[in-house]
């Protein structure tokens, strides 16, 4: 993949932090009528950012069907906005006891991959999901991601994984199965904001950094997060540094997640990505 290089092109907007204002799988019709649809969010950031690359979450895709995909590229591309990645979380796990579990799993990354393809995203970021009665392990879940990683690579889609949720997506357990697998076409996607919820902070950005390393396509930038009534604000200017000491060249996509206005918090993000990302050239 060329990434841009301009830093304003290296920006994405993630369509997560706007979930009020955009149609969810889940809005019953009455709440539908006041949200946009996915598909006129690209024109959207372009008009209030000045933005062209956009991170969209499974949860705003009302369908997969190909004729929709293909609409969902048109209206983006009409408007000058790609697909810098997708975020697709689904509920079976990989690691979970359970065969129909896993098998429902394997086809989500799947189904999630070939979406991208379809929509001309480079990548797909899929979740780990908690399974019932079992912890995740690196060398279990090697078994089933290999496979996963191999099917990218026919449909030449790289697969981010992200250090989110604190039990399945712990940045270590990653960095342990990212090596296992050692496979260009599955890679970290390293959040500058959930680990400092859940890990020491020397901790979190001790694995951020193992992250960075694993890094290719996509990382997401929160300058504070807030989880349980927690707030905890990141060291913006620490983590800037670990992208440019591993010559991280993919996209940076805002992710807003905190209280507050989304748009107020994405164009400040905006603002402090182009700050560090424009020193370092």
């Amino acid at each position: 993949m060329h990434f841009p290089a301009a830093p304003r092109d290296r920006i994405a907007i993630a369509s997560y932090p706007f979930r009020e204002f955009i149609i969810g799988r889940s809005d019953s019709a009455p709440s539908s009528q006041t949200k946009m649809a996915l598909k006129n969010f690209p024109a959207h950031v372009a008009a209030k950012f000045d933005i062209h690359h956009i991170e969209s979450w499974s949860e705003h895709f009302p369908s997969l069907e190909p004729s929709y995909l293909e609409d969902l590229r048109s209206a983006a591309g009409k408007v000058g906005v790609t697909f810098a990645n997708i975020a697709a979380d689904g509920e079976s796990s990989l690691y979970s006891p359970e065969a129909e579990e896993r098998d429902r799993a394997s086809h989500f990354c799947r189904q999630w991959i070939d979406a991208a393809a379809a929509l001309g995203s480079p990548s797909v970021r899929t979740n780990i999901s908690v399974a019932q009665g079992a912890r995740p392990d690196a060398r279990r879940l090697t078994e089933h991601f290999k496979p996963i990683a191999e099917y990218a690579a026919s449909r030449n889609i790289v697969v981010h994984l992200e250090n989110d949720n604190p039990v399945s997506e712990d940045p270590f357990l990653l960095v342990e199965l990212l090596d296992r697998v050692n496979s260009p076409w599955l890679r970290a996607l390293p959040d500058f904001g959930n680990s400092l919820v859940a890990l020491p902070a020397e901790e979190a950005y001790r694995g951020l950094d193992q992250m960075f390393v694993r890094s290719y396509g996509i990382s997401h930038v929160k300058d504070t997060i807030t989880q349980a009534g927690q707030t905890v604000r990141v060291d913006m200017a620490r983590v800037f540094a670990l992208a440019l000491k591993y010559e991280y060249k993919g996209y940076f996509s805002m992710e807003w997640d905190t209280e507050g206005d989304p748009y107020e918090g994405t164009a400040r993000l905006i603002a402090t990505t182009m700050k560090y990302i424009s020193q370092r050239d």
